[in-house]
């Protein structure tokens, strides 16, 4: 998302879930979202739409942004459990997204939609078509939504393409191609699964390998039609169609073949006559497959998690601090420390976690620092459990004093030191960060990410306060990923939320905590994975844990 270029998102919202009465999932189910004729919100191009506002109950997931476009066919899918005997409410959003800001109540609202999962599951073909409202007096459009029952096939497989002789579709160049893949459904429609990247002014490219899980392309049915198509990209998305061609996953796995490219009709016979059969083709240059291990299968195998936190102090006794020490409730820090440092201790199997302080004037000459311990302790900054960091987040309170401005990379680059020592993937590294402030060092920062990108860990950065975190959003390399000096970050290794967006308009800090901690850890594993395949780790064998049984007995 740059610039002015208008994006368009889809959220989803669980509405009514209930934890504690919640019974074993049935199924996993994939839904797959699409909306035709969209409303155009921008004025020289078209919306660029994405899919949930943050005050809805559950948030669930997030849509990719697609650029100027009212037809958007989303690649990311929603993934969640299917219950037969309940009613699971589902709200889905959709918004023009304008520019880099996380809050989506700054973006254009283009609809929404109100269904049940049941609602989609029993539509013919799990099909089901509803018009967007929300907009009094406007036709929204409609939203498309497909699930389809997960397999539990576990292969990726991993290909790269290559084209030649593709037809020139720019008048003053050649052509930008890319490729979009389809699997087929049983009604004889297709669902996209994978869109690759633009390669720009040439008829004979060779796209970048890309993996994909065996069960989005096919969920298991190796004889399922795959179909691609391939388009000339151009930047006011009206791609033009250059061709398309069918295959399956049992032909993929063959290994290297060639397949002829179906153009449209008349321009196919117009350059039969006038110059003979040009016969566009697209050749499989590779093509490997292997068992795709889950986050669970290397915690079983003895995955230590380590969490360093990083929190910028502030004037505890202020009632407008966000540092202040309210006797009755904990205050915005301690709140996202608290959520997710909870649940990443039960991962950790000593619980000792260094807790460190940027921004202030320490005792007793006032020197100023941006990586301090918060125990005071230089020699040993650990803290035992989430109890121990807390404790020493409140006496930091009583003898730092704030000081801009805000620096980032030394503690990146601290964090860093530890995780580079780490070449086994026996650890993985967490480094949670609590800021109010904008970020002093940009480049610098970039620059410690795009190195720490190739280590074992993440970065998790919690805005908290009413200021704008344009630079945070930058970091977080969803959308684009970061880059300094030209190189780009091997993978996204930085997740921003802002802790405003969490806030329970009925004062339920627990819930709020657990919305918190459940969007902000949710990229861990994905990102540990990436990190496990890019250094080819495979997990350990499954190690038992014996757990000693005390026997007591009484006697009368």
């Amino acid at each position: 998302m740059e610039g002015d270029v208008d994006k368009k998102e889809a959220t989803a919202t669980v509405r009514d879930f209930d934890p504690i009465s919640g019974s074993i999932p049935a199924t996993k189910v994939e839904i797959s979202v699409s909306c035709r004729n969209l409303l155009d919100r921008d004025t020289f191009s078209k919306s660029d739409p994405c899919n949930l506002p943050p005050t809805c109950p559950f948030q669930f997931g997030r849509t990719e942004v697609i650029d100027n476009t009212l037809n958007p066919d989303f690649v990311r899918k929603y993934i969640l459990d299917y219950f037969f005997e309940e009613k699971q409410n589902l709200r889905f959003d959709v918004y023009d997204i304008d520019s880099k800001s996380p809050e989506l109540g700054k973006h254009d609202f283009l609809g929404q939609v109100y269904c049940t999962l049941g609602e989609i599951v029993g539509s013919p073909a799990s099909r089901l078509e509803k018009p967007l409202g929300g907009i009094p007096g406007k036709k929204c459009g409609t939203i498309v939504l497909s699930v389809e029952e997960l397999s539990n096939c576990r292969d990726c497989a991993t290909m790269q393409f290559g084209a030649n002789k593709l037809d020139k579709k720019d008048f003053f160049g050649k052509s930008d191609p890319f490729m979009v893949f389809y699997r087929s459904n049983e009604d004889g429609t297709f669902t996209i699964c994978h869109k690759s990247e633009v390669v720009k002014s040439t008829l004979n490219p060779v796209w970048q390998p890309f993996s994909i899980p065996v069960r989005a392309l096919c969920n298991g049915d190796y004889d399922r039609s795959i179909k691609v198509e391939i388009y000339d990209w151009d930047r006011d998305g009206s791609h033009d169609f250059i061709g398309e061609f069918t295959t399956c996953y049992n032909q993929l796995c063959r290994g290297q073949c060639v397949f002829e490219v179906t153009r449209e009709w008349l321009h196919y016979k117009a350059n039969d006559d006038l110059f003979g059969p040009l016969s566009p083709q697209v050749s499989l240059l590779s093509f490997n497959v292997e068992s795709d291990h889950t986050f669970l299968d290397y915690i079983k195998g003895g995955l230590r998690l380590c969490l360093a936190a990083l929190v910028s102090p502030g004037n505890p006794s202020q009632s407008t601090s966000l540092h202040y020490m309210n006797p009755y409730q904990m205050n915005a820090y301690a709140m996202a420390l608290k959520a997710v440092g909870e649940i990443i201790q039960d991962y950790d199997s000593d619980k000792m976690f260094p807790a460190l302080g940027f921004g202030a004037k320490l005792p007793p000459d006032g020197r100023v620092s941006h990586e301090f311990p918060l125990n005071g302790n230089v020699d040993n900054p650990y803290c035992n459990g989430m109890e121990g960091i807390l404790d020493a987040y409140h006496q930091s309170l009583k003898t730092v004093q704030l000081y801009g401005p805000t620096n980032f990379a030394p503690v990146v680059n601290h964090v860093a030191r530890y995780a580079a020592a780490v070449h086994d993937g026996s650890q993985y590294f967490v480094l949670l960060i609590i800021t109010d402030g904008v970020i002093s060092d940009m480049a610098q920062t970039k620059e410690a990410i795009v190195n720490a990108a190739k280590l074992p860990m993440s970065i998790i950065i919690v805005g908290v306060g009413q200021a704008e975190f344009d630079a945070m959003v930058e970091l977080d390399g969803d959308d684009v990923r970061i880059s300094s000096r030209g190189k780009l970050a091997e993978r996204d290794i930085v997740q921003f939320v802002p802790f405003r967006d969490y806030m329970d308009r009925t004062g339920n800090h627990v819930l709020s905590m657990a919305r918190l901690a459940k969007d902000v850890l949710a990229e861990i594993p994905d990102q540990f994975i990436s990190y496990m395949k890019s250094k080819s780790i495979k997990p350990n064998p499954l190690r038992l844990r014996i757990w000693p049984i005390l026997k007591t007995s009484i006697q009368y």
